[in-house]
């Protein structure tokens, strides 16, 4: 039935994950007190995924106010000030994480008079972070699951199941509700190179549950929808703009080309946290990782010349044109979406 993957997780002063670099080849859960450590784990990407990173940032907050030992509540906002500023720095294109700032920020900067207080409203929020997305995941499911009929085959790239969020899944949400209320239904998942989040955790996800998948490499989605073996596409997103732009991991524009020239419906899968109502798209910072990610698989077996220049954007836009509909908790907006998104929002 419903998954039992525990992403992230609060354990009264330290946070508990489970390191995604090592799936799934061993299921290492990591322990912590330190929000430094946390911080790292979120730029190493052993916790990645939007929902997820806001959900850790949160925590890296609430372990900075539950391993605080002063007295001086004006001292106390300034460290957790520091805090947040060192959170905003680890990943600067998923949404989702500033939201979950934003909010932290708001709470130590409202009118506390002691140090105990603070502690408590910090922790209190951040849990209340992480227990929403959860819920607001699964009513995503639920809203997304009535777009896929008995027999559909869903293509989905990346990971946006649990591993991406503070437990049950954006897209994989969608698929996971569907499965659920007995659809028969499979899925096909893409590799997802560089990191290959698809081939290591979109796979392990739903072997896990029995759900049935098959990988491709990401070069095959033309080839598998020439040959009409797609009949949807769920994907997640890392920021959805108020026109209805989607940004999504690398090679999601490619899929929605492919999508839309072969006539299968595109749907991006996000929480509302994730849509941006404020930025243009030339606001959008795209992401450049580390250029071994490209040359070595997984930063081990070299591929390619050692030295030859790379581009490794972690993100591309799907223009709005190209989207069918964007599911979220509070319901579907379809183009334009200038127009339905602000709806939804409200």
């Amino acid at each position: 039935m419903v998954t039992h993957i525990k992403p992230i997780e609060w354990l009264d002063g330290r946070v508990r994950w489970l390191n995604t670099l090592k799936l799934p080849w061993d299921e290492e859960y990591v322990e912590s007190s330190d929000y430094e450590r946390l911080a790292r784990a979120i730029e190493t990407m052993e916790i990645r995924g939007a929902p997820a990173i806001g959900v850790a940032a949160a925590f890296g907050v609430a372990l900075a106010a539950a391993n605080y030992e002063g007295n001086n509540i004006t001292d106390f906002k300034l460290v957790l000030l520091r805090v947040i500023e060192r959170f905003s720095k680890t990943r600067p294109t998923a949404v989702n994480l500033f939201w979950a700032l934003d909010r932290m920020k708001r709470v130590v900067q409202s009118n506390y008079h002691s140090t105990e207080e603070l502690r408590e409203s910090v922790v209190a929020e951040a849990l209340k972070i992480y227990e929403e997305d959860i819920r607001v995941n699964k009513v995503i499911g639920e809203v997304g699951s009535k777009l896929i009929n008995d027999g559909d085959t869903i293509l989905t790239h990346c990971n946006a199941g649990a591993l991406a969020t503070a437990g049950y899944g954006t897209a994989l949400s969608v698929v996971r509700e569907a499965w659920y209320s007995g659809k028969k239904i499979k899925v096909i998942a893409t590799e997802t190179r560089p990191m290959l989040q698809g081939a290591r955790l979109t796979v392990w996800e739903l072997m896990k549950e029995g759900i049935p998948v098959t990988l491709i490499s990401d070069s095959m989605v033309g080839y598998v929808m020439s040959k009409g073996l797609v009949s949807k596409v769920f994907v997640g997103a890392d920021r959805i703009l108020s026109s209805g732009h989607v940004v999504n991991k690398i090679g999601t524009y490619t899929i929605a080309v492919l999508a839309h020239h072969h006539n299968v419906p595109f749907y991006a899968v996000a929480p509302t946290s994730t849509i941006d109502p404020v930025s243009k798209l030339s606001d959008v910072v795209i992401e450049e990782r580390n250029p071994d990610e490209v040359r070595r698989i997984l930063g081990k077996l070299l591929i390619t010349v050692p030295d030859v220049d790379v581009m490794n954007p972690a993100f591309d836009i799907t223009p709005p044109h190209l989207v069918s509909g964007i599911v979220t908790e509070k319901g579907i907006a379809t183009q334009p979406y200038d127009k339905t998104i602000p709806e939804l929002l409200k």
